[in-house]
């Protein structure tokens, strides 16, 4: 029992449905050939009857190879069993006619009418409900049972039965062939339905990483733009320190240093998803790193107590982005950084004399730092707002609403008491 179970349980969900229906339909045929090609033997005589069993496993076996193509289409595996649909539909109608003919024009006996009136039956229900799992269309796999109970009508009528009897008869053809025929169309729709969804959850779990890739990718632009745009400033300042005989190129140079060291650091912060922001620290990061590119920078308002550190990391990041813009892009001879709160709102702004700072002009597309930001920005209900103002400045302003302060529990006790005595 080990095999087997294991070869179930290694199977996904949809090849499990698939198997389910596949086997659901193979079944059928197994159960037309005991229940009618088997018990014909007895009532029909041993020679008829065997007869009558080979071609009711003949039947059989072709419905059973018919389900299988027709499932292997259904999930694009192969092309579409035509010639075996036709065949199966053909050998039904000349088993379904020779059995009715039998059954009139046979040898008296209730056994013997009973046994050729259940080949009739079992044979036009099972094989119209078999061909509609290889039909696309629904309309089409209703047509074609109501296509042999029509037949039905007109073969029973013409050999000679009354034409109610001839109704009758074809009314339950009709209705076994339309239900197997609307199990088939439902099976195979729930097969396909099945399989959509796994898609779709592979799909999900593909943009997730892709998702979690663009946010890494974010992120180790924002820890290392800054700093390699600060080596690179450094380095170039320590080269022409060196060229001019000056003993601080060797400072500048133990800085540079220091800064790629600071670098591995967070990078390997980034990376374990734990590196965070700090407002105060990359405030005086900026400023310092400004003043000693020749930048005069300046930062207004005190970074305001209690902030919340989802927000202070928020606004740390502007800070960043800000700054490496401003070395990086533009020809900027000052900045001003201004933090304030007004109204529920903490307001960051940045604002220097370089109007490409943004790496943009007026008009040009926002680049991949500020896309991040407002990214960021917009997960705590933020907004950022970027560009050049007049006499060519360009401002970066972040806006984040801060959370209502809990009212103490004292407070709240004598608004209660202040209401009850009102009342």
């Amino acid at each position: 029992m080990r095999g087997p179970g294991r070869w179930w349980r290694r199977k996904t969900t949809p090849e499990k449905v698939e198997t389910y229906t596949r086997w659901s339909f193979h079944f059928f045929a197994v159960m037309e050939f005991f229940s009618v090609g088997l018990t014909s033997v007895a009532p029909l005589g041993p020679r008829l009857g065997t007869a009558v069993m080979l071609v009711v496993a003949v039947h059989a076996t072709l419905c059973f190879v018919t389900v299988s193509a027709a499932v292997d289409w259904t999930r694009g595996r192969r092309p579409q069993p035509t010639g075996l649909l036709w065949t199966l539909a053909a050998v039904t109608a000349v088993i379904a006619a020779a059995a009715i003919a039998l059954a009139e024009h046979g040898p008296e006996g209730e056994g013997f009418d009973t046994a050729a009136g259940g080949v009739f039956g079992v044979i036009l229900i099972f094989g119209p409900g078999i061909i509609a799992l290889g039909v696309r269309d629904r309309r089409r796999a209703f047509g074609i049972a109501a296509a042999f109970a029509a037949g039905t009508w007109i073969v029973t009528f013409a050999i000679g039965a009354s034409p109610l009897t001839a109704l009758f008869t074809a009314l339950i053809v009709l209705a076994g062939g339309m239900f197997i025929a609307f199990t088939a169309v439902f099976s195979v729709w729930l097969l396909d339905a099945v399989y959509e969804l796994d898609e779709a959850r592979e799909t999900r779990a593909r943009l997730a990483v892709a998702e979690e890739r663009l946010r890494f990718g974010r992120d180790l632009h924002d820890v290392m733009g800054r700093n390699l745009a600060v080596i690179a400033l450094k380095s170039e300042l320590a080269v022409q320190l060196a060229q001019r005989g000056r003993p601080e190129a060797v400072a500048q140079m133990v800085e540079v240093q220091r800064l790629a060291h600071e670098s591995q650091r967070e990078v390997r912060e980034v990376v374990r998803g734990y590196r965070e922001a700090d407002l105060g620290s990359e405030l005086a990061g900026a400023q310092g790193v400004l003043t000693a590119a020749g930048i005069d920078c300046t930062v207004t308002g005190p970074v305001p107590a209690g902030l919340p550190a989802g927000v202070q990391s928020a606004l740390g990041w502007v800070v960043r982005e800000a700054a490496t813009n401003v070395l990086r892009h533009g020809d900027a001879r000052w900045c001003r950084v201004r933090l304030s709160t007004a109204e529920g709102r903490v307001v960051l702004s940045v604002e220097n004399d370089g109007v490409a700072a943004a790496g943009q002009g007026p008009s040009g597309p926002a680049g991949s730092g500020l896309a991040g930001l407002r990214e960021r920005l917009a997960g705590i209900d933020g907004t950022l707002e970027a560009g050049p103002v007049d006499k060519g400045r360009f401002r970066l302003t972040a806006e984040i609403p801060l959370p209502a302060p809990a009212a103490p529990a004292g407070t709240a006790d004598a608004r209660t008491s202040v209401g009850e005595i009102t009342r």
